[in-house]
């Protein structure tokens, strides 16, 4: 998929467990699971914006954008 998401590397970086994430921004732990792994197929921005909150990041920081047909 050429949508990478990076939620594990914020939580590392804001030192906070999905758990504790799951609790802030009411979304079940599982669901977060689905996002990490990135085999989730859509986001709400509802919950983009509840987790940028908790994480003091930008939706840029959590999703990113890999073309894999350009090569370099």
């Amino acid at each position: 998929m050429a949508i990478i998401v990076n939620l594990d590397v914020m939580l590392a970086k804001r030192k906070m467990s999905l758990t504790e994430l799951s609790e802030e921004v009411d979304v079940t732990i599982s669901n977060l699971s689905i996002l990490k792994t990135g085999k989730a197929k859509a986001i709400r921005f509802s919950t983009l914006e509840a987790i940028c909150q908790a994480l003091d990041c930008q939706p840029g920081d959590i999703l990113e954008y890999h073309d894999d047909s350009c090569t370099e």
